[in-house]
This record gives structure tokens, sequence and C-alpha cells, in this order.
């Protein structure tokens, strides 16, 4: 008997059976604006053969007005139903079942013809909508249904219209966003009248044998959002209506709750799916930090949910599923929901891919094929560059061996895991652990390469990371003071009242390590999570937000956290996770202090200045200094390996040091060893 086994149940949905209950949930990664069709189909294909039981693409606009961006996809033509067709033909000889997201975002559209029920703007754009007439709500209507019955013609199995994240169906529902007297607005059942129409009408024209899901906002986490029993009561008119199976939507853009970044607990959200389950008679999807078969088929086995929506997870593996079946679930790549690399590259206007792999979104060009001529490799370094280039090298059939002056593999990977809400960085470094054992690289713990061990290989790969850089501030060579790898790898004991130096992503991950006692983590705890941020049952509290606020615990330390740039900190952040750190820690009571001259340190604490002119000398009291101020390249190894006229590739920190990054490190290494 599987281990999954409600996992891994198909689920009927009388005209059509899905293999099991496994949504690969929508993602916007850039690929349909490409053009470039096989390239598309290469990468919902990878995920059939993977055997997820039911795909959505990312987000198609209904018409100019509803697509999130100009350029966007859209399905809008008989020369856009054979480009589609491509997708679906190759997802079908595959073995799987896909369906189309029809997105209408509303005034999220970043766009001056976007259009929304009031002239309400949004927060997150620049451009105020324009209100809909009577007429420009039909013709939203009739081109949403026009949509559906194209991706029929295109050989999908089915559509999900977005009705949730704040887009365009969600914005008529709640009065912050729908002004309206007519009979569009004013009360509840006014304001659900459209998506319930567009349902409706979408069945009439698909026909009954064509699945239809309904991505419902189940708590909107802004103020007036909608309460449950409005959440109720539109999912019971919307199965009226025709709909197949109702997906869960959390929070919509614009609020600020984190709701799927890493510091989010693991299915922090799946106990607002339950509260519907036994509502409506048609399939219920949870979704939101669901990313490990363990965790889904809790879920599923608990009652919170029909079928589980997974979908960065299926960019970090697209063999999520045959893994879990085949009893390989430790060899499951692991999303870390980091956002470095899909949604941060997606806000940022480039194709989405992965931290852990890189080849999403990349099939058709990053290959990794099966070597003709084996060498025998020496990869020097086991954090992130360096595992990456010896197990993708392992993979294509090299004999890899793997040195790090550590006693475990990870890295810096390993400093990155102790910090609150990073937790999931354990389930990589642990997944990488499983590869290089699995793989039968050879490794060489606790060993400093040297020239001499590495002259008789066929290719040698420097991956040696980076060392703090010195600030060169008097006084830091005193006993108050420290750098990130005493405080997170040698754990010192800090003083109560502490000055971090440097606020790029090391500092604001030091801060926040050194907020928390004994490194407590709300991540672990649902419950004190919820009340940090302010998330609420919306049974109780419209939108499912806490009336007074958010409730953070009293932070263990005094942290001042400084820089040298005049600006705001965390500007170089993540795009979309910056500010997550950035409230965590003022909701820590974190100081932030920009445009400091580091003047020196003594017994009394960080002197600083201010400006060119070194003004406004002032003292910064603290018990322990932390030094964060950035890395540079570990070249030694390389630099004696190019002296004695070895060759060799330098990736990763040894190649360029800039503030830890994985991503960056990750796919270098992935791309040299497919090379090979």
């Amino acid at each position: 008997m599987t281990a999954y086994r409600h996992m891994l149940a198909p689920l009927d949905l009388g005209f059509t059976t899905l293999k099991n209950r496994v949504l690969m949930g929508s993602m916007h990664t850039g690929l349909e604006e490409t053009r470039d069709w096989n390239r598309v189909a290469e990468f919902y294909a990878e995920r059939a053969r993977g055997d997820v039981g039911l795909m959505v693409t990312g987000g198609i606009g209904p018409n100019m007005e509803g697509a999130v961006a100009p350029g966007a996809a859209m399905l809008a033509n008989d020369e856009d139903i054979k480009n589609h067709s491509v997708i679906t033909d190759r997802v079908h000889a595959a073995g799987g079942k896909i369906a189309m997201q029809i997105l209408h975002a509303g005034r999220y559209a970043f766009s001056p013809h976007c259009v929304a029920p009031s002239p309400v703007k949004s927060p997150i754009s620049p451009f105020p909508p324009n209100a809909l007439d009577e007429d420009g709500i039909e013709k939203q209507i009739s081109d949403i249904v026009a949509t559906a019955a194209r991706a029929r013609a295109a050989g999908y199995d089915g559509v999900e219209i977005m009705g949730s994240e704040g887009y365009f169906l969600n914005q008529f529902l709640v009065a912050h966003t729908n002004k309206r007297t007519d009979r569009w607005g004013g009360s509840y059942e006014n304001r659900m009248r459209l998506p319930i129409e567009v349902v409706r009408r979408t069945r009439e024209a698909v026909g009954t044998d064509f699945i239809i899901i309904y991505r419902l906002s189940m708590i909107d986490l802004v103020p007036d959002g909608s309460t449950f029993e409005e959440v109720v009561k539109l999912a019971k008119e919307i199965e009226k209506a025709g709909a197949t199976i109702i997906n869960t939507g959390i929070g919509w853009h614009e609020a600020r709750i984190p709701t799927i970044a890493t510091s989010v607990p693991r299915a922090a959200f799946a106990w607002v799916t339950k509260k519907l389950m036994g509502q409506v008679n048609i399939p219920i999807i949870t979704s939101n930090r669901i990313n490990t078969p363990e965790v889904a088929e809790e879920l599923l086995a608990t009652g919170c949910a029909d079928m589980v929506s997974m979908a960065r997870p299926m960019l970090a593996d697209a063999h999520f599923i045959s893994k879990a079946a085949a009893g390989k679930s430790a060899q499951i790549a692991p999303c870390i929901a980091c956002n470095q690399a899909c949604l941060d590259h997606t806000f940022g206007g480039k194709i989405s891919s992965c931290l852990v792999n890189p080849q999403a979104c990349h099939e058709t060009e990053l290959v990794v094929t099966p070597t003709d001529s084996p060498k025998s490799i020496a990869v020097v370094g086991a954090g992130p560059a360096g595992l990456s280039t010896a197990i993708t090298a392992a993979q294509r059939g090299h004999s890899v061996t793997l040195f790090d002056k550590s006693d475990e593999l990870g890295g810096q990977l390993n400093m990155a895991k102790q910090i609150p809400g990073k937790e999931e960085f354990r389930g990589l470094v642990d997944w990488y652990c499983t590869m290089v054992a699995t793989l039968g690289i050879t490794t060489q713990l606790g060993t400093t390469a040297t020239p001499e061990m590495l002259q008789d290989f066929d290719e040698v790969i420097i991956a040696t990371g980076v060392l703090p850089r010195d600030p060169a501030i008097p006084g830091q060579d005193g006993p108050n003071v420290m750098d990130y790898i005493d405080v997170l790898r040698h754990k010192k004991p800090v003083g109560k009242s502490v000055a971090v130096i440097g606020a790029g992503g090391i500092g604001f991950d030091v801060s926040e390590f050194l907020s928390e006692e004994d490194g407590h983590s709300t991540t672990e705890h649902l419950p004190e999570w919820m009340r940090e941020w302010g998330v609420a049952d919306p049974a109780e509290h419209r939108g499912g937000l806490n009336p007074e606020g958010p409730k953070p615990g009293h932070p263990a330390r005094a942290i001042t956290l400084l820089q040298r740039k005049a600006e705001k900190h965390g500007k170089r952040l993540g795009k979309t996770t910056g500010w997550i750190h950035r409230a965590a820690l003022k909701m820590k009571e974190v100081t932030f202090i920009g445009g400091v001259n580091y003047e020196s340190i003594d017994a009394d604490g960080l002197h600083v200045s201010f400006g060119e002119a070194r003004e406004n000398p002032q003292t910064i009291a603290a018990e322990t200094i932390v030094l964060c101020a950035g890395q540079i390249p570990d070249r030694s190894l390389a630099d004696a390996l190019e002296q004695q006229g070895t060759r060799c590739h330098v990736i990763g920190g040894a190649d360029v040091a800039a503030e830890l990054d994985a991503k960056r490190a990750i796919d270098q290494g992935t791309r040299l060893a497919a090379t090979l």
C-alpha cells in the first residue's frame, strides 16, 4: 500500500477522472509571452510526465483591458488557438490534463486602459481604473466566455476562472472596491452577481464535459474584505452556476500579510478551506505552502480538502508525484518558497525559474544529457555551487569527488537554515545529502584541498565560496565584536543590545536571528504566526484581519541595524519578499539607521558619524557589534592552481561574492556541469 494513498487516489469528476489529487496551480512564468510555443509546451509536458493530476496554465487575458500588462498572453483568435494546441497536444501525449486560467486583472492591470467596478485605484498600480458601465460589464463577461470557448477549441481539458487574489471578479465582491449603486453593487447579492454570471454563461458555452475551476478568495486579508458567511454563499452559487471544482485563493496582492513566502508556515491557510468542506458538493482544492507529499497527504487524510494545489513545488521538481509514488520522496527537490527565481523574476519582467532547479522554464535550453566520455571531476566546496555541479555531473555519468574543509555538506546554507522563517533550507540541505549519497559521489569532508590533491583529475571546479569582507573599523578586533559566522555557525554568546553593521541580506538575517530567543520561530507555530501578523478567522472578523492588528512577541534583544547608504533598508532584497523582512524587523522593534560612517568601536559601543562631512557624531550603545559588511571571493586555491598552470573552473561565491546568492551559484554550477 502506498504511503500517500489519499494524495495518489484518483478523483472522479463524472465526465473525466483525474489520476491523483494534486493540482499544479497556476503560475505566471512569462513563457506564454515568449511566443515560443515549443518551449511552453515542453515546460508543461515535463510536468505531465511527472504524473501530476491536473495542471493550470499561467493567467491568460480575456481582452486588452483585462490583460495583466501590455503584451500579456491572450487567446483571442484562430492563430492563438493553433498556438495553444501545441501545448495541449504535447501534454496529452505525455498522459496529462491541463486547464487554462482566464485572468482578468481589473484594476491590477498595468495599463491606463484598466477597468474595474469603481474608479478606486490600487495601491500596487500607478493607473487609476476606468469604471465600467452596463455595456462595459457585458463586454467583460462576453470576452471571458469567448476565451473559455476558444480554450476548449485549443484542446484544453478545462479552464480556471480567476476570482481571487484581488483581481477583477474579486473586486466586484467587496465594498472597498465596489462603490456601485446599480444591480452590480450595493448588497452582497448584487456584488456577487458578476462571478456567478461569468460561471453560468461559461458553462453554457463549453458544455457539460469540460472542467470549470473557480478560484475563490476564501480569506481576503484586506480591510473590508468578505466575511466567511459571504464566502460560503458565493461558493454555493458558483456550484449552482456550473463549476466543477472550487480552488482556494488566499489574500489579495495588496495585502500586507505574507501568504506564500518561506516564513509562512506550511499549509498555513488549510484551515480556511476546511471550513468550506461540506458546504458544497463539488471538490474543493486547498492551497498555499504545501510542498511535501507528507503535508499533502495529511491535509487530504484529515478532510481539509478534496485536492491540494502545489504550484512552485512543480518548478522545483517536475517529477514530484512520480517520485512520491515510487517511494523516492527523499529525492524530490524541495521548494523552499524563497521567491528568488520565480515570483521575483515574474514581477521583474523576467522568465521565471527555480533557485533549486534552474532547468525550470528552461527545459529546451538547459538540457542535461548522459555523457559519451565520462571524466574524473574534482569539485572543491560543498556549498550550493559545488553541490549543484557535483550532482548534475554525476547524473550525466561523470565520476565526481567532492571536497570541503567542513565536516558537513551545505556550505553557507547551513547558516541560512538557522534563521527563523528559513527552516525550509534544512530540507534543501537534506536533499543535497540524499542526492550525493544516491549518486555515489565520493566525499572528502573535513579536508582542505591542495593543488597536489587535484592534479590527477580531468576537470577541477573551484566553488570555495566567500569570506567576510573586512570593514577596517578601528577597534573591530575588540572582545565585543564578532562577524556573522561567529553568530550563525559558531553560536557565540551575544549581548542584549546589538549593533549590526551592514543591512544587506546577511544583516537582515542576523537581525532576525538575534531578535528571537534560542532560535524560536513563529513559522513553526501557526497560532503564534497568525497573531504576529494579525490574521483572524473570517467567520469572526471581516477579511480575516484582526481588528487589533499584528501582535508580535517581545524581541529578545535591542537591535540597531546600520548601513552606509542613505537609502531605505533592504532596498536590494527580493522584489516580493523585501517588504516582509522589513516589516518583520520593525515588529521586533529593530532600529534602522542609514547614511553612517563607521568611526570606531570601543567598550561603549559603535561610534558613527553622518555624511561626507562626517557630522553629527554619536555612539550606538551596544554590548555586541556584529559585522555583516559584505563578502569577498575566496580565491586562494584557484589562484594557486592558476599559478602552477592547472586549468580550473571558478564558480559561485569564489567567482562573484554577492550576498550569499544561492540562485546564481546553483544556476552557474548546473550549467557548467551540463557542458563538461
